[in-house]
């Protein structure tokens, strides 16, 4: 459920300013050098001379990209004339096809809610690199964790209980980077900078991260948090945040407490950030891939008043069991 009360974001972000002045610890990993592929613009500098990232942004405008470049398309990055004008025809009968769909099953909100629906971008994929616009093989490290999974679950159902159901289900976290990237709603994220810390706040689940700026050592690897730590530095006008000390109970696409982020943050107009993460996880994937967004300005960000607990997981499970005996009289 959405809050639109404007007294409650104003606390939250007065809140989010106090924990950035007052310093708090967060993990390093050794930043990562590389150059992110999209146009410089002069960035506006903040009172103590940072680069100023600040603001809310979304990325439903990207929203409808394939995450992987289809393969028929090569190493080809954005569409125009009529392959563009079939694409956008295309994402326009999902959405009236998905419509009635998504506004009438178990746990949808109205049609209105799916901002995915809405995007007009020319990309082809999210991934930029490889050049083909593909993620990597798994390892075979990966395969075999992946295989442990499935046989641990073998034989149970999707609600079996609450574990069986994911972090973002339980109202939990999103996680990185998929809370960086457009799902049905949502899809927004504000930067609030001080001096030495950049804080940010993703709308789905409402979680924030505080990155600090000034080069603190890295804390124990035996500490592990969902969104794993963050530290960050300025490459001229690029924000860059290394991210380390995922905890295996996170999966991004096979990957887990081996995580490896490295985020870059660049101002690139008046109302856009460009966002690149590159994902370095040799117990993984074959080789390192960057996935990237384009960032647009938004007006604000609302709660996302989302929290473990509540009558979703009960329902969840109750509906399940009810589905179960019901199939049992048949």
């Amino acid at each position: 459920m959405k809050l639109s009360q404007l007294t409650v974001v104003r606390a939250r972000l007065a809140f989010v300013m106090m924990l950035a002045t007052a310093g708090l610890t967060v993990a390093l990993a050794a930043p990562q050098q590389s150059t992110p592929t999209a146009p410089r613009a002069a960035a506006p500098r903040t009172p103590w001379g940072d680069p100023d990232l600040q603001g809310t942004w979304t990325s439903d405008g990207d929203a409808g990209v394939p995450f992987e470049r289809p393969l028929g398309l090569g190493e080809k990055q954005t569409l125009e004339g009529d392959e563009l004008a079939d694409a956008l025809e295309e994402r326009e009968l999902q959405k009236q096809e998905s419509a009635p769909v998504a506004g009438g099953i178990t746990g949808a909100g109205p049609t209105h809610w799916y901002e995915n629906w809405n995007g007009r971008s020319a990309r082809t994929s999210m991934v930029i690199e490889p050049k083909n616009g593909r993620v990597p093989a798994l390892t075979k490290e990966a395969d075999e964790r992946a295989a442990a999974r499935n046989a641990a679950r073998r034989g149970r159902g999707p609600a079996d209980s609450w574990e069986d159901r994911s972090l973002w289900d339980r109202c939990i976290t999103r996680s990185l980077p998929n809370v960086m990237f457009p799902t049905l709603y949502n899809n927004n994220v504000r930067i609030v900078q001080s001096p030495g810390y950049v804080a940010i706040t993703h709308e789905m689940v409402h979680d924030t991260r505080i990155v600090p700026l000034d080069g603190r050592p890295s804390i124990s690897p035996r500490i592990r948090q969902y969104m794993g730590e963050s530290r960050g530095h300025w490459e001229g006008d690029t924000l860059v945040v290394d991210v380390t000390n995922f905890t295996d109970k996170t999966n991004y696409r096979g990957s887990g407490d081996t995580l490896h982020l490295i985020e870059r943050y660049t101002r690139v107009g008046p109302d856009a950030v460009r966002y690149e993460v590159t994902i370095d996880d040799p117990h993984t994937f074959t080789s390192r891939w960057t996935a990237a967004l384009n960032l647009t300005a938004q007006e604000e960000v609302f709660e996302y008043g989302c929290h473990e607990g509540n009558y979703a997981m009960r329902n969840i499970l109750s509906g399940a069991r009810a589905e179960e005996k019901a199939t049992q009289r048949r």
